[in-house]
């Protein structure tokens, strides 16, 4: 049994886990292990924004960044899923992954102006960037063999891991956790720049990525989840899109992943920004709605067992106030971390 926490991120703990030492968890887990000279990763989110059918503007700027990823300095990893808003809108987001800072930050200027520097008809567009040291994010997988998000840039997977199905578990895993209660700090403020509105949010911004894949179920257990599992999901994270503010949760979005061609796929992940670890904490263990997603899941699972073939996993990165970026053009006023400044009254 291996500690969620890499050896070389090991410190002396001035802040206790939630569990003993001894504690045994009732099902493998496992984390993704980064090189030990990685010290910061990047999560980049693009956002292209509009209503009803798309127009030729988004699947042009589709293509576009698609180009600049496949460019010289682009991301190790990324995908494309899709929503609808609160607002209506159909929503593109392209999810990309990298581990060389310079290299991105090379990438990222030209890359940026192209992206929100420039106002397109119909739509608009967004940046939503993290690049966390290490030690301030973690992962989970319920499952081998398939890694997801900023998993894919790591150098491979642990063993199984103790720090897990307990609450508590997803803050025991992340390094800065041993010595820091990563309380947030300060106030979401608005930054107009010409037609670009930038967020500058606040320390210790908490970011959760939780996805599930059931494509490798069979048919009973394809109709288990999606029937009973799936709505529940989904009940939970529509009231985080309508209404997370009054919980601490800025802007929730339940995405389905893309396929080659724009083809949905059989994977989903909500993504979400939270003003606090503790927060999203609160949430998972004691709001209704998260209750009843624990309770259906539990459900499913005791009823499978070991057979059961749909995958889990998730990424949650605190982020210090120097590690965030945020960045809109023409979207409406509660797309993503705007949200969060209307919250703040700015």
């Amino acid at each position: 049994m291996e500690s969620a926490i890499p050896l070389h991120l090991e410190t002396q703990r001035t802040r206790h886990k939630r569990v003993p030492d001894d504690y045994q968890p009732p099902y493998p887990s496992f984390v993704a292990r980064y090189k030990p000279e990685v010290v910061r990763v990047v999560m980049a989110y693009f956002g292209v924004q509009y209503r009803d059918v798309a127009p030729a503007a988004a699947m042009e700027a589709l293509a576009a960044i698609g180009e600049r990823f496949a460019g010289e300095g682009g991301p190790t990893h990324w995908d494309r899923a899709h929503y609808v808003d609160q607002a209506g809108y159909t929503n593109v987001v392209s999810a990309a992954y990298w581990d060389d800072i310079p290299r991105f930050d090379a990438w990222f200027e030209p890359s940026r102006e192209a992206w929100t520097g420039k106002g397109r008809e119909e739509i608009g567009t967004f940046i939503e960037v993290l690049r966390p040291a290490v030690a301030r994010h973690e992962t989970l997988f319920s499952s081998l063999g398939r890694p997801e998000g900023v998993a894919v840039i790591a150098d491979g997977m642990s063993g199984e891991v103790q720090e897990h199905a307990y609450w508590g578990g997803m803050r025991d895993r992340i390094p800065l956790s041993q010595t820091d209660p990563m309380t947030p700090g300060g106030a979401p403020e608005l930054i107009r720049d010409g037609a670009r509105l930038r967020v500058k949010a606040h320390d210790n911004l908490c970011l959760i990525r939780s996805g599930q894949d059931w494509s490798d179920t069979e048919a009973s257990e394809r109709k288990l989840y999606l029937d009973d599992v799936e709505p529940v999901l989904r009940e939970g994270m529509d009231f985080l899109r309508e209404d997370g503010l009054v919980i601490g949760c800025y802007a929730n979005r339940y995405m389905q992943v893309l396929a080659a061609g724009s083809r949905a796929s059989e994977r989903s992940y909500g993504q979400s920004w939270w003003k606090s670890l503790a927060a999203l904490e609160r949430w998972a263990e004691s709001h209704p709605t998260h209750v009843k997603i624990f309770g259906a899941a539990m459900k499913y699972l005791s009823t499978l067992g070991p057979s059961a073939k749909l995958r889990l996993y998730h990424e949650v990165t605190v982020a210090a106030a120097d590690e965030q970026f945020f960045e809109y053009l023409s979207c409406h006023p509660k797309t993503g971390m705007l949200a969060a400044v209307q919250s703040a009254g700015a």
